[in-house]
């Protein structure tokens, strides 16, 4: 035991008794401000009901089985309460069950380290240990969660923990382990993505296999040559360096479409074809990994306005740049809901594809459509249609159905085209349309 050199104020109010373990000591010793702190406490309601009343906050039993207990503070921060384990006879043997050695540290209201594992010199060193073997073993989770530290804090795994992250997930994936529950693989990948350090944790989860396990639709990508025209890397390797550059040129980049950007060519395996004269070519990869996207993230269970953001991110992320401005202005009308994110993770795509076709000339071109598509987005949308579907009906002689959408929907264009601007001219336009159509 030792002092850390921690200034405990931080984590006040101090429940009575506690030690601060966990994830909290490992992120202040990092110089992090950890938010959510984990307590382990005798008493875990009596400490919640006090911390409670001493912050505004809302107790509630977590977990009534092992005693667990938490507060959810105003502003979001959460506190947990837990009693010793039990079958550990000490508090060290307590902290030694826990998965890694920078989590097995604990923290008293003195500001006093206890550190049996050797997990502040790990820290140091820049690396991730296991405290056991035993212990990487006794959650399913633990060989990810191996992985997700030492990707996003940019450490090594030590040898022997690598060793048996490896054997452990080959195992996962053969069926001879049981596999972690579907919202927990979910929660670790998610917490992985978020990291600045994303694309760096994905490779490393790809270079330890793991993704077979978690994510087989990325590991298919492995090996899937792309051939030699605008890319240079396998489909497996572009996604991650897609991934890379989004990170890159766009750091403040949510959640959906840092998972589209990792997922936009896992359509690409099941899609791979070769032509006559032996190009490979991926026709309709985008429809395929649409849907290939939407249901890992379901599986995963990740919020359903996640799911379906990123699948339409995947789903038209190939469409071609507009050129000219109308052209662009028919392109932002269409796909506003999905701008300025598609035009991030098409830049990404384009940016991690530097095959001898992909030349400066290109880049140039590309550059001043996407430019052209931003100019028309900053434009604000025009705030009410030129036509009610009411009106529509009465003008057309129409019942309510999906024609007076698609009638609603042509007008729409037409005015962002520039080729209707007023209601006379919608209306115009309209039975012109329902004329050609034998609508009336």
């Amino acid at each position: 035991m030792s002092g850390s050199g921690l200034d405990t104020r931080q984590f006040k109010p101090w429940p009575a008794g506690a030690w601060l373990v966990g994830g909290a000591v490992r992120d202040a010793l990092l110089g992090a401000a950890p938010a959510d702190l984990d307590w382990l406490v005798a008493d875990p309601r009596a400490a919640a009901l006090e911390l409670a009343a001493l912050t505004g906050g809302s107790p509630f039993e977590l977990d009534a089985e092992r005693g667990h207990w938490r507060v959810a503070l105003p502003g979001g921060a959460v506190h947990d309460l837990a009693p010793p384990r039990p079958g550990a006879g000490s508090f060290e043997a307590d902290l030694a069950l826990r998965d890694l050695t920078l989590n097995a540290m604990a923290l008293d209201a003195a500001g006093r380290l206890v550190d049996p594992l050797g997990g502040l010199a790990d820290l140091r060193a820049g690396r991730v240990r296991m405290t056991s073997r035993a212990a990487l073993e006794a959650d399913a989770v633990r060989p990810l969660r191996a992985a997700r530290f030492a990707g996003t804090l940019g450490f090594a795994l030590e040898a022997a923990t690598r060793a048996a992250v490896v054997e452990l997930g080959a195992a996962q994936a053969a069926g001879a382990r049981p596999l972690p529950a579907a919202e927990r693989v979910g929660a670790e990948l998610s917490a992985m993505l978020a990291a600045p350090r994303a694309a760096h944790a994905f490779q490393l989860l790809a270079e330890l296999r793991l993704t077979r396990v978690y994510l087989p639709e990325l590991e298919a990508a492995r090996g899937v040559d792309q051939g030699r025209g605008f890319h240079h890397l396998d489909v497996l390797d572009h996604s991650l360096e897609a991934l890379d550059q989004l990170l890159h040129g766009f750091p403040d980049a949510d959640a959906a479409l840092r998972w589209a950007t990792l997922l936009h060519d896992v359509g690409k395996p099941a899609t791979a074809e070769r032509g006559p004269a032996g190009q490979v070519t991926f026709h309709g990869h985008d429809r395929v990994g649409a849907e290939l996207t939407r249901e890992r993230l379901r599986r995963l269970r990740l919020p359903n306005e996640v799911v379906e953001r990123a699948t339409k991110l995947v789903r038209y992320h190939m469409l071609p740049l507009p050129r000219g401005e109308r052209a662009a202005r028919r392109f932002v009308h269409r796909r506003r809901e999905l701008l300025p994110d598609l035009l991030k993770l098409m830049i990404a795509d384009r940016e991690a594809a530097r095959g001898p076709l992909a030349s400066e000339a290109q880049r140039r071109a590309y550059r001043l459509a996407l430019g052209q598509v931003i100019a028309l987005l900053e434009e604000p949308a025009p705030p009410r249609p030129l036509l009610s579907g009411r009106e529509v009906m009465g003008l057309l002689g129409l019942e309510p159905g999906p024609r007076v959408g698609e009638a609603l929907a042509l007008v729409a264009e037409a005015r962002a085209v520039g080729d209707v601007r007023d209601a006379e001219e919608a209306r115009a336009l309209l039975l012109r349309y329902a004329e050609a159509q034998r609508w009336l």
